[in-house]
């Protein structure tokens, strides 16, 4: 799948907002990429943010992209509501094919700007993020970039959120899971060239259900690309998850697409299969009256252990039937869909 490829007027998206024919030829610094199905009350708080940061750092020339994976609960009209009174360029993709990682790819075969921002549908941006962002990537240094993830909702359990304060740049010591979340992660343009696609087997959607945004960060960094953490750049995550089992299912979900990136990584990034054995170590410490995965949410290494294993057999059952790896990205530089104006 190449990042930019030809669109025809009937693959045209729609695009609109009084901000659409302002952004004309030139590039945007910043294209927010926003992937959403069925959570179109969440997703309107998301855009409001974006809009909000846009328009308090108008020096900072920037377009959301808002790719739409098969929704049915009225996302389209009020996508067009919003895009066509907006001050902020807006691009609507409307992609049918399941899954998140298809939907990603989609938002960065259509993004013009120099940084791809993706921004989960039931995130808020902080009103300083893109100001944030700017000052980050004022040297143009090749690398992924994720920041800090607060629950938006303190009445939300205490997981998919990243509070340190304290930046880091991720290493073979580190397991790569959680180290930059998928819901705000940003990039330059030039290094998604080099990484490719996401792989269209993992992540919400697909067989491997979770894991393309780890899965991606561990090709980057195989490839010498700098994946680094920032205390700032903040986003406020309305998870609305407050049953531990809730977060249980979502723990054994990420388990198993870890499982299956430390299978497809053996070779390029064996040190996954250290992290690996840490865990089975941790799990049969856990039997003895060691510390739980999460102690304060109570999840035990052992679900990790298992759906790792159930992960790994999947994507070899994958890979053996032929299902198709992320391509080879082709230059963006010179392809930008066309815009056309709202209603």
């Amino acid at each position: 799948m190449a990042l930019v490829t030809p669109v025809t007027e009937k693959q045209e998206s729609e695009a609109a907002g009084p901000a659409s024919a302002a952004s004309g030829g030139a590039r945007p610094f910043a294209s927010f990429i926003v992937c959403t199905r069925d959570r179109v009350k969440l997703l309107v708080a998301c855009i409001r943010s974006i809009e909000t940061t846009c328009l308090a750092h108008p020096a900072i020339a920037s377009e959301l992209i808002v790719v739409d994976n098969g929704s049915t609960d009225g996302t389209h009209a009020e996508l067009r509501r919003i895009a066509a009174a907006s001050k902020v360029p807006m691009t609507l993709v409307p992609e049918p094919r399941q899954g998140l990682a298809v939907a990603r790819n989609t938002g960065m075969e259509r993004a013009r700007g120099r940084i791809f921002v993706f921004i989960d549908d039931d995130c808020v941006v902080d009103r300083a993020y893109l100001g944030d962002l700017k000052r980050h990537y004022q040297s143009g240094d090749g690398v992924i970039r994720g920041g800090r993830v607060e629950l938006g909702n303190p009445n939300d359990l205490p997981f998919t959120i990243k509070r340190s304060k304290a930046a880091a740049r991720l290493t073979p010591d580190v397991h790569p899971g959680g180290f930059v979340l998928g819901c705000n992660m940003t990039m330059d343009r030039e290094v998604a060239l080099r990484v490719g696609c996401f792989d269209e087997r993992f992540g919400v959607g697909a067989p491997l259900c979770s894991a393309e945004d780890t899965e991606y960060l561990v090709r980057a960094y195989a490839l010498g690309i700098p994946v680094e953490y920032v205390p700032d750049m903040t986003v406020f995550h309305h998870h609305g998850r407050r049953a531990r089992a809730a977060i249980e299912k979502l723990h054994r979900s990420y388990s198993l697409g870890n499982g299956a990136l430390c299978l497809k990584h053996l070779v390029k990034a064996p040190w996954l299969v250290k992290h690996f054995l840490w865990t089975v170590r941790s799990a049969c410490l856990e039997s003895f009256g060691g510390a739980r995965f999460d102690p304060a949410l109570q999840l035990s290494h052992w679900p990790v252990v298992a759906m790792n294993l159930l992960g790994a057999a999947r994507f070899l059952c994958l890979f053996i039937v032929g299902r198709a790896a992320p391509t080879a990205l082709q230059p963006m530089s010179e392809v930008a869909p066309k815009q056309e104006r709202g209603p």
